[in-house]
């Protein structure tokens, strides 16, 4: 079977490119079929991203026939759009064509010529040595999944969108035939949507969700609203969400959404936010300067002008640092290329409303970078240093140097008979029948920028919490339950909990699952069974066979313990309800804390700063007033602590390196008069700490109650 590239819908100027290869291949071809026969192969792959093509490796390898359907002009999804510092978490599990894609990149840059704008010895995360390399250059990733194809000889048709209305035909719980809005039709025995949206998956009329699970609905901790846990990201000064400073009635500044944000750990809609990860240039010769967007509009970026008013100067973070003097650019911060709350309906919507979510994100990240490059309330240093950047010349080129994919961190997730959770990762529950392994953070981006009772703005949604080490994911997560598609296999939209698909979603670990899918399908059409009735002993004896990482006897992290403040008897005021002077840092680098992290004062000898734990008891009479803090020996032992009381104000001192004596978490300030007509307050200094100063929670239990601690 030849290679066959052939394009549908209507293209602009920035595709010329692609069109040109795309002819040539189209030339180089025996023969194209006419558009009105149907294209078949043992099995359909819709979605040319990484694990489409990853999976069309593993059927070549299987001796089965594959096609490649891809809705744009480019293979590879994220790891050619952008996505070259690859978040792969523990290495020594990814196996097999995971693993074989960075090596195959790896002799790209083996390759004197690919060092154009820098020599390999300058860049210090490249080895001639080293069997990988896990950071690259988008163009070299896409070359990389071109050559696969080709010497695979697997037809990837290019610019094929399904048709969203009745596209998917579906006889006796089996998808017989998809058909694009071009009208060409694919018949297959095996069906793979390996795409970031599901398009196959929801129209084949299989189960799933969107947005945020509450933790009731599997028992998480993680799941849901996390006001509280969102540390990271966040603003660390008080900043006005007002047009006006301080005035509600001008209304809210562009990019504030200001409605409720929920309860803690409940379900939502709402979906992690999106970006384009910018392949960026400092080199003079290959830097194309930022362009200002026609839709451009100072004011979305005036909650950024006063963040950096403000002090906030860590706006080149994430400017990761690829080969060639180029980067991979995400975000960070509390206001940076994540444009927030503006992607809800991209899940479910149709290719209209996402393409206008699409321009809405592009026109907010250039302005945002036209903004920080040439807007006079940007800070000098800052912005000279912007103007040394610009957008990579020799990348994208048939899409004005921009990234041709968004990321799309998360859409649909299948819900199947088995669903992965925050349990399974954690390695707290069994995961029966592994295909695959992943180890990163489970790592959610903000959801929602919303303004607090007092008036600032404030980001929700963010969550990095380490599972504690590799775990697999399951066979039944990829496959829809039995009743509703018997020959469906899904490795990216996968069957998962929102926080649990935060580790799995990541590019390596797309590439395991779309091989072990691959595989799956082999399997399915040798022995004309159901997806969902492969044996697993075959299926994991292939797997081994074939590289693939399926389980982990190495080091777990030890799981990091909150207290929960509501399991202890009386009046328990966590850091989360505490106000703050000065700026802390959030933590939860302890093995035992209290509530979901604790606060230090960031740098040892930094300036006076306090932390105060406010309460109002029910009744007059003693009260003990306990401090909760994690110890360590990096911690000052002259913690001074002030208790506002009925009586007046006391003062002691409390060495934080010692281990608390009340449950290994809280030590005694002693007992002191409380009435309910006026608050009590414990008050943290940091002034003449001899060493890092910590603010966990205080803990208010009547003298004469029996706490049962």
């Amino acid at each position: 079977m030849r290679l066959i590239f052939t394009i549908s819908r209507t293209l602009t100027l920035r595709s010329i490119y692609s069109i040109a290869a795309a002819v040539l291949l189209i030339l180089s071809s025996s023969s194209v079929r006419a558009a009105d026969e149907p294209i078949e192969a043992d099995v359909i792959i819709y979605g040319g991203t990484s694990a489409g093509v990853a999976a069309a490796v593993q059927l070549d390898r299987m001796g089965k026939s594959s096609v490649i359907i891809e809705p744009s002009q480019h293979l590879g999804g994220l790891s050619a759009g952008g996505l070259g510092w690859t978040d792969s978490g523990n290495k020594s599990v990814i196996g097999g064509v995971s693993l074989e894609f960075y090596q195959r990149v790896k002799d790209e840059y083996d390759k004197e010529e690919t060092w154009k704008w820098q020599d390999s010895e300058d860049y210090s995360r490249y080895s001639p040595d080293a069997e990988a390399i896990w950071v690259f250059e988008p163009h070299i990733a896409e070359r990389v999944f071109n050559n696969w194809v080709k010497e695979t000889k697997t037809p990837v048709y290019l610019g094929e969108r399904l048709d969203l209305k009745d596209g998917v035909t579906v006889e006796n719980g089996r998808i017989t035939e998809i058909r694009m809005e071009s009208g060409q039709a694919y018949r297959g025995k095996i069906f793979i949507d390996a795409t970031y949206e599901g398009d196959l998956m929801a129209k084949a009329g299989v189960s799933y969700t969107v947005g945020r699970e509450g933790n009731d609905v599997y028992g998480e901790t993680l799941n849901g609203v996390q006001k509280a846990r969102t540390v990271s990201h966040q603003f660390e000064h008080q900043i006005s969400p007002y047009r006006i400073p301080g005035n509600p009635a001008s209304g809210l500044l562009p990019g504030v959404h200001g409605n409720d944000p929920g309860e803690d750990g409940t379900g939502d809609h709402r979906v992690q936010a999106y970006c384009f990860r910018m392949c960026l240039s400092n080199h003079p010769d290959n830097r194309v300067p930022f362009p200002k967007p026609d839709q451009y509009d100072p004011e979305r970026y005036e909650l950024l002008a006063r963040i950096l008013d403000a002090g906030w100067n860590r706006v080149f973070q994430k400017f990761d640092v690829i080969p060639n003097r180029k980067t991979d650019t995400n975000n960070h911060g509390p206001f940076s290329t994540d444009n927030i709350g503006m992607n809800y309906d991209y899940p479910d919507g149709d290719y209209e409303t996402r393409e206008q979510i699409i321009e809405e994100h592009r026109n907010y990240q250039q302005g945002l970078m036209w903004f920080l490059a040439n807007d006079p309330r940007i800070p000098t240093d800052i912005q000279t240093r912007i103007r040394e950047w610009g957008l990579a010349a020799d990348e994208f080129q048939d899409n004005g140097n921009w990234p041709h994919q968004i990321y799309v961190r998360e859409a649909r997730r299948m819900v199947s008979d088995f669903v992965m959770t925050e349990w399974h990762l954690r390695a707290k529950k069994p995961t029966p029948e592994s295909i695959g392994m992943g180890s990163y953070n489970m790592d959610s981006h903000n959801v929602q920028r919303y303004v607090t009772e007092e008036g600032y703005a404030r980001n929700e949604g963010d969550i990095q919490i380490n599972p504690g080490g590799p775990y697999p994911v399951s066979y039944r997560a990829i496959v829809p339950p039995k009743k509703e598609c018997e020959n469906l296999l899904v490795p990216v939209c996968l069957s998962s909990s929102h926080i649990a698909y935060g580790s799995i979603r990541m590019e390596p670990v797309f590439m395991i699952l779309a091989q072990s899918a691959a595989t799956a399908a082999s399997q399915s059409i040798d022995n004309n069974i159901a997806v969902q009735d492969v044996k697993y002993e075959d299926l994991q004896k292939k797997l081994l066979e074939d590289g693939q990482v399926l389980e982990y006897s190495g080091p777990r992290r030890q799981a990091r313990t909150g207290i929960d403040p509501k399991s202890l008897e009386g009046i328990v005021i966590d850091n989360t309800e505490a106000k703050v002077s000065g700026l802390w840092q959030h933590s939860t680098s302890a093995p035992v804390f209290v509530g979901v992290d604790y606060l230090h004062n960031e740098e040892f000898g930094s300036p006076d700063k306090s932390v105060t734990f406010e309460f109002l008891v029910t009744e007059e009479g003693e009260y003990d007033v306990r401090l909760g803090y994690p110890p360590n020996p990096n911690r000052a032992s002259n913690v001074t602590v002030e208790i506002e009381s009925k009586t007046g104000t006391s003062s002691t001192n409390v060495n934080q390196k010692k281990t608390p004596a009340i449950s290994n978490a809280f030590v005694s300030l002693g007992a002191y008069e409380f009435s309910p007509q006026s608050p009590g307050r414990v008050i943290i200094q940091t002034e003449n700490a001899n060493g890092y100063v910590i603010a966990d929670a205080v803990w208010i239990v009547r003298v004469d109650a029996d706490s049962n601690q």
